[in-house]
């Protein structure tokens, strides 16, 4: 696993079903990859919503994270209250034979360890494996967490109980699988899914995953 002293760890630690989407948001996309927000567009709402906590997912490009960051400082220069922006990225890779998606959270923008990753595409051959993409993550920084665990072809509890073997950090334990307007998580699953994290020692986040234009949804 990361370094135990990661900022970001506290923070996870306070997640629970009723974090997102108006208090934390660890997963979500811009126009930088396949959502339908301009990256300032989605900061402000963020802020306008009142959001503590907020990553920016993109697969695979963290080109949203400095006109984020910016937008952000002249927000605070004006004394107006503004979430905490955490580095992030989604990236696909082979865990137990299936694709599944991997967000990193909390490192090194532009660190060189995950250049193969912010290319807009799939990495290929061994790069593409999940050790590899977590090992990359720790060493730019970053904290490595398996997404949506149950929306894969494999079982969500074989995949997590992988993770978790591969030195994964945390998984995405509060999701909307049914995709609804207005995101809420899903009974049961993602009670399940908490609980097997929290079984292994393993952090959880929530996401909404939007890549419309509403933070609220998808």
């Amino acid at each position: 696993m990361a370094d135990v002293s990661h900022p970001l760890r506290e923070i996870l630690l306070g997640v629970s079903s009723e974090s997102c989407p108006n208090t934390m948001n660890f997963h979500c996309h811009t126009i930088c990859s396949d959502g339908s927000l301009e990256p300032e567009l989605l900061i402000a709402q963020a802020s306008e919503r009142g959001l503590q906590h907020i990553a920016v997912t993109d697969h695979h490009s963290t080109q949203a994270h400095h006109p984020m960051k910016e937008w952000l400082a002249r927000r605070g220069d004006q004394g107006l209250p503004v979430p905490r922006l955490w580095s992030g990225l989604e990236i696909s890779c082979l865990l137990k034979g299936c694709l599944v998606h991997v967000l990193a959270l909390g490192f090194e923008v532009g660190h060189r360890a995950l250049h193969i990753y912010c290319q807009n595409n799939s990495a290929t051959g061994g790069s593409l494996q999940a050790k590899a993409v977590k090992e990359a993550i720790h060493e730019a920084g970053g904290l490595a967490v398996l997404a949506h665990p149950a929306r894969y072809r494999v079982r969500h509890t074989l995949l997590i109980e992988a993770a978790a073997e591969l030195g994964f950090d945390a998984g995405e334990a509060w999701y909307d699988y049914d995709f609804q307007t207005n995101w809420h998580p899903t009974p049961f699953i993602c009670e399940e899914i908490d609980h097997q994290l929290q079984g292994l020692g393993l952090m959880r986040t929530c996401g909404t995953d939007t890549h419309g234009f509403d933070l609220s949804g998808r």
